[in-house]
């Protein structure tokens, strides 16, 4: 007797998905589905994995390397961890709704084993099957790739569970039957073209950030007079870019609002931390969060509706060289400022009494600002470099710097 053969049956890893281009599509996964289509690129680096694994592995590790650059010894390998505890704080609701990993670009080398028709007519919808043994690579979002990988080996050092990591749905595009050359073109696509944003600007979005909170109530906190109507200062707040046009309503920039705080919190010691996350367990030794808030918010909002027209007027005092130095200032009036140095709110009003704002080079000239050939004053310098000088010159009005900003 001969056993008959079945029927040509399609196997492999089925997933829903909708074509927005000829050869690609997007969906989503489980996490147990991504880890088994895609193989950790940690372990594809390790060499003494690689020799032990599969062919399949072994094939897709060599695809991988064509088109992605190295995990090991880089920052992307190093942004793994961070990454991962990243995801599974989002996952275990530790963040709210305020949390994202953007989709995965995978890049399927071969085609497709199946492809169905629409689903439902008109919605697009199709579902498409993954042969075993088929090489997908992530060849943009391979740092969150890994990380997932790290979430699935060991989910309970993440305070996870395999039941909850199988309940998450991984948003991705996958990239059908492209050459190397294209795949490799894709990648340089997504990690050339885009502009990098700023790290100050992107701190000053960061709503976790102990400081971004405290610059947000500051300026909450201030109503200036406008024509006789009380206005919010943060109608003439900047909260998107790195610097406000002469023609915007906005006339200072959140991160500059930022520098003030930190500065105000740390004193000189904020200026290496104008670029850095700023978390409450961080605070200056014998200082809750509630307790800094308490003090800086109504001595910064004050400070600010008593110099609203050095504000709306756009003078030196918008720019972020001067409110942090404006911010190390005020630091010497905080409850936890180095006693030798400590001074009250009087004396800091009497210092700020004679200063100049205005815009211009005989004030500011080499000390927040640099002027050019014309005479037009540069204040680009940023808070590290200056912000130093512009605290000095307020605090020291007999020195050289001291007195030009007081027109002395």
């Amino acid at each position: 007797m001969r056993i008959t053969m079945p029927t040509a049956v399609i196997e492999g890893t089925q997933l829903t998905v909708m074509p927005f281009r000829a050869d690609a599509v997007i969906g989503t996964m489980s996490v147990p589905t991504l880890v088994q289509l895609v193989p950790s690129p940690r372990r594809e680096e390790d060499t003494k994995s690689l020799k032990a694994a599969s062919g399949a592995v072994r094939r897709h590790a060599e695809l991988r390397a064509l088109v992605q650059r190295a995990l090991k010894s880089t920052q992307k390998g190093k942004n793994v961890g961070s990454y991962a505890e990243y995801i599974a704080d989002g996952v275990n609701g530790e963040l709210g709704a305020g949390w994202s990993t953007p989709p995965i670009t995978f890049w399927h080398a071969g085609p497709l084993a199946a492809l169905s028709d629409e689903l439902l007519p008109g919605t697009g919808l199709r579902t498409l099957t993954i042969a075993p043994g088929t090489s997908v690579v992530a060849i943009d979002g391979e740092t969150q790739t890994t990380a997932w990988h790290e979430l699935y080996d060991d989910p309970e050092r993440f305070g996870l569970t395999y039941a909850e990591l199988a309940q998450v749905r991984v948003p991705f595009e996958l990239y059908v039957d492209l050459s190397v050359a294209d795949a490799r073109q894709i990648f340089y696509d997504r990690n050339v073209q885009g502009v990098a944003v700023a790290k100050n600007l992107a701190m000053s979005m960061d709503q976790r950030d102990f400081a971004t909170r405290l610059a947000h109530r500051v300026a909450e906190a201030v109503k200036v007079d406008i024509d006789g109507r009380l206005v919010p200062f943060t109608k003439f707040v900047n909260a998107t870019k790195r610097q406000v046009g002469k023609a915007e309503p906005e006339v200072v920039t959140l991160s500059a609002m930022r520098a003030l705080v930190i500065t105000a919190v740390y004193g000189k010691g904020g200026l290496s931390r104008s670029a850095e996350t700023v978390h409450e367990d961080e605070l200056p030794l014998a200082t809750t969060a509630e307790q800094v808030e308490q003090h800086v918010v109504p001595v910064l909002a004050r400070l600010i509706a008593e110099h609203a027209a050095q504000f709306l007027s756009r003078s030196a005092l918008t720019a972020p060289a001067v409110l942090a130095g404006l911010g190390i200032a005020v630091h010497h009036t905080t409850p936890w400022a180095d006693p030798s140095n400590a001074m009250s709110a009087n004396e800091l009003d009497r210092l700020l009494a004679g200063i100049r704002w205005e815009r211009e080079a005989r004030y500011w000239d080499g000390v927040a600002a640099k002027a050019g050939a014309s005479g037009r004053l540069n204040f680009s310098g940023g808070v590290k470099d200056s912000g130093g000088r512009v605290a000095d010159a307020l605090l020291y009005p007999g020195t050289e710097a001291g007195r030009r900003i007081r027109g002395q």
